[in-house]
């Protein structure tokens, strides 16, 4: 499909259109905008239909295993060598990548953020990302960072690609359409996308809101993947099919472009002539995707105690150590509360793994209070956490009656490295202060006797 763009058009004239979707996770797809436009049989022809130019991009090493080599074939108007000249460092200060160590004075604790006040001046979803925690080196390809963005400005002519890694984008407040080379995505809150390390994309907003608000994590290692779902079987936690792939769209259009570039954890920005969105077909397995969270089927404990946290794993980026992940993607969905005899909400528990968590909607049920949609914690590695005082009263003394929490979409960044703060999270303006002091009144109950306290 053509996408011509003027950009003095009025913008819900473009981004109403509904968009379609090819289902399964880590398929190998081929779609074309137009008929004849995507090669049969082979994949670099003599010459190409319609004048398009085949490249190849590589999400893996050539010689990759066939299970984890990542590769798509893309069939464009200008080869992407024409869509960067000379580039000219630029500087998004508030982004920062690992190894970074925040120069702060902010101590060693658990944190907890309100949502990210609304931009004062005008700002596309670019220069709206904030960064909070860094983890591990993004030279060598380990580790994460957790960002958060709030932006009220389009990327018109504005175009973006991050070499240090793969982007999760979770949206909290505002629909959002990322518009990559190999097609549209659009996402409301409870729907995430994977931009994949290298891809060209921009955001623009859907809807009206006055803020468009949402998290970000930067995955510098082993792209995303399903858990491996073990005794489960086949069937539930994220399903494939509900994975949803874009069919290539591209964007034809003659103006002055700017495409900024993430590099080792500098940025840099080259001026050419066109859009470099200009994908006409393609085939192969290195694309976007986006999921519905709602679509997420949990598994529980049906008669008492609860498994631990990993049974709501969406995602997992694998490091060298077998189940210890560089990254998961864990979510705390409305489901059915049944366990018999036991401490429902999540228990008290110290972690190898670090925990940047956030609130799409509803409400936390470990804490009811403080924690709201926008808002934002980090439990380090080893630092102890778990229900705040309501939390832990309302739990140990109520019905144990079936309860469906409802109205709720939590997640988690769950990553083996500690979680560095930058300068930016340690001096935030909405860092709850007062945060530890939802334990205070977890006081001791022993006696030395037998019997419920």
């Amino acid at each position: 499909m053509l996408d011509k763009i003027d950009p003095k058009a009025v913008k819900a004239s473009v981004k109403t259109q509904a968009l379609a979707y090819m289902p399964g996770f880590g398929n190998d797809f081929e779609t074309e905008s137009l008929p004849g436009a995507l090669p049969q049989g082979q994949n670099s022809p003599q010459q190409c239909n319609y004048g398009l130019y085949a490249e190849q991009l590589s999400g893996s090493p050539f010689t990759a295993p066939r299970g984890t080599n990542e590769r798509s074939w893309l069939y464009r108007i200008r080869p992407s060598v024409r869509h960067t000249g000379r580039f000219t460092k630029i500087d998004y200060p508030f982004w920062k990548t690992a190894p970074h160590i925040g120069e702060h004075s902010l101590a060693l604790g658990q944190l907890r953020w309100s949502p990210l006040p609304a931009p004062k001046e005008e700002l596309n979803f670019l220069q709206g990302i904030r960064t909070m925690t860094t983890a591990g080196d993004a030279l060598t390809q380990a580790g994460m960072a957790a960002h958060v963005y709030t932006f009220n400005a389009d990327m018109v002519d504005d175009y973006f690609f991050n070499a240090d890694g793969e982007m999760l984008v979770v949206p909290e407040t505002g629909s959002i359409r990322v518009f990559t080379e190999l097609g549209k995505m659009d996402l409301e809150p409870s729907e995430i996308c994977i931009v994949p390390r290298g891809t060209m994309f921009k955001v623009t907003r859907l809807g009206e809101e006055d803020v468009w608000r949402g998290y970000i994590c930067e995955n510098y290692g082993a792209k995303f993947t399903m858990p491996d779902r073990g005794p489960i079987g086949a069937n539930c936690l994220a399903n494939p099919r509900d994975f949803k792939t874009p069919v290539a769209t591209y964007e034809d259009k003659e103006t002055p472009c700017r495409v900024h570039v993430k590099w080792c954890g500098s940025f840099h920005v080259t001026e050419i002539g066109h859009s470099p969105l200009d994908v006409v077909a393609w085939h192969g397995n290195y694309a976007p995707y986006k999921y519905d969270l709602r679509t997420f089927s949990p598994v529980g404990a049906i008669l008492f105690d609860h498994p631990d946290p990993s049974i709501f794993t969406v995602l997992t980026a694998p490091s060298g150590e077998e189940g210890t992940a560089n990254v998961d993607f864990v979510i705390f969905p409305p489901r059915w509360l049944v366990a018999e005899h036991t401490f429902r909400p999540p228990w008290y528990h110290r972690n190898i793994m670090s925990e940047f968590m956030g609130l799409i909607y509803g409400r936390y049920d470990a804490k009811e209070e403080g924690f709201v949609p926008g808002g934002m914690s980090l439990h380090n590695m080893m630092l102890p956490h778990g229900p705040d005082f309501t939390g832990f009263e309302k739990a140990s003394n109520g019905e144990l009656k079936p309860v469906k929490l409802e109205n709720t979409m939590a997640f988690m960044f769950e990553t083996r490295f500690p979680q560095q703060i930058t300068r930016f999270a340690a001096e935030l303006e909405t860092l709850q202060d007062n945060y530890i002091d939802c334990w205070t009144g977890l006081e001791r109950r022993f006696d030395g006797t037998p019997g419920i306290k």
